[in-house]
């Protein structure tokens, strides 16, 4: 019996009663005969203070989603009672899984079916999915702003805990996002006294005189994506006095040059498009009571002439140091449409096999001058082929 639910079991147990703990449940087999030895039945009793279909979803979706993921389990509702039966270790999981649920459940988180699946990646990795999605980080807009994966969770954690953080991978996983709502956290219980957020704008050169209008009209594309994660988090008639006052500033990169950034918290975002001599910049801008977060895909490099990214160069530079962390967001943490996840994968794979295939069809005998036939270019003898995500599509 527990808070969240309470149970009947049924188990090919011999003799007495078995206790077994699903992390925060105690359940006890009592011994019965079964039709197999490996199978066994248990009964949940939805709590009072959680209606079904707060827990089953709209049509059904997360409990659909459950019987999708646990193919060789059923599972049957009627009314507040559900019953789960197949083999011992999957039933383990499946009522494990519908207590954490529950328990997210009662938080006011909505249940979807992304959500069972994200909740069913984290029990695989020994993680209770109510530490994880309840880990309330902003409230804006009747909205509330948490981790959705273990990934996103020792993130947000390394934002708190130390003074710079950098946040590395593919789209889509709320690297920039998450940092915005812990950066308006931050304003909103005076740690800070105001929001910094650059990027470079790269996509133009960082030449954009050639562009129409004004400074400001010339710069806002590149910097739109941090306007709408504004927008977000903060009240429409908010912003414009916010940063009217200074409070938030949303600048290139080549406009932190010469500062010294002190009690502020200072988001760099696409920093795989910085050049090393622009990261070693940036950092370098850090003031007191300063905290510093530095997000960027080092797989979507659009530097131009295939100079090495300042992401890259600056990972191996400053690995271990006291204060840094680097923290690694793969396909698993993408909060996009599901497909994103699944196009990463992708990419990766098509990534890794034309590096195999580029290495297998290296010449084998010793780099040499560079002449007109050579597959090298002067002092590059031994860097690896760049991935094809990675290349500059000019080269093309």
């Amino acid at each position: 019996m527990t808070d969240a639910a309470s149970y009947n079991d049924s188990a090919p147990v011999q003799g007495g009663s078995l206790p077994l703990a699903f992390g925060a449940l105690d359940v006890s087999l009592q011994p019965t005969s079964t039709a197999s030895d490996s199978t066994v039945i248990r009964t949940l009793t939805l709590p009072e203070d959680v209606a079904p279909v707060t827990l089953l979803g709209a049509r059904d979706e997360v409990l659909r989603a459950i019987e999708k993921g646990f193919t060789d389990v059923d599972i049957h509702v009627r009314g507040t009672t559900v019953t789960v039966s197949g083999p011992a270790a999957r039933v383990d999981t499946v009522v494990v899984l519908l207590s954490e649920l529950i328990d997210v459940a009662r938080t006011g988180t909505p249940l979807t079916a992304d959500a069972v699946e994200r909740a069913v990646g984290l029990l695989e990795t020994s993680t209770r999915p109510t530490e994880v999605l309840t880990d309330d980080i902003l409230t804006s807009h009747g909205r509330t702003i948490r981790p959705k994966s273990l990934g996103q969770k020792a993130y947000t954690d390394a934002i708190e805990e130390s003074t710079i953080t950098f946040g590395i991978g593919p789209a889509g996983t709320g690297k920039t996002y998450l940092a915005m709502a812990k950066a308006v956290d931050a304003l909103a219980r005076k740690r800070v006294s105001r929001i910094i957020l650059t990027r470079p704008a790269v996509e133009a050169g960082e030449n954009l005189g050639f562009l129409p209008g004004s400074l400001t009209d010339k710069i806002d594309p590149y910097l739109r994506p941090l306007y709408d994660a504004l927008h977000d988090m903060l009240e429409p008639e908010a912003l414009p006095r916010l940063m009217a006052a200074g409070t938030i500033e949303v600048a290139p990169l080549a406009y932190m040059r010469g500062r010294t950034l002190n009690d502020a918290f200072v988001i760099l975002d696409e920093a795989q498009n910085t050049s090393p001599e622009q990261m070693k910049m940036f950092l370098t801008r850090l003031g007191f009571g300063s905290r510093m977060v530095v997000t960027g895909d080092i797989s979507q490099v659009d530097l131009p002439g295939g100079r090495e990214s300042g992401l890259i160069v600056v990972r191996r530079i400053l690995a271990g140091v006291e204060g840094i962390s680097f923290c690694e967001l793969g396909s698993a943490d993408v909060v996009r449409h599901r497909l994103v996840g699944r196009i990463i994968e992708a990419y990766a794979r098509h990534d890794a096999e034309v590096a195999a295939q580029d290495a297998a069809a290296r010449p084998a005998g010793p780099p040499g001058r560079s002449g007109r036939n050579s597959q090298y270019r002067r002092g590059s003898s031994n860097r690896p082929a760049r991935p094809y995500s990675e290349r500059n599509p000019h080269d093309h």
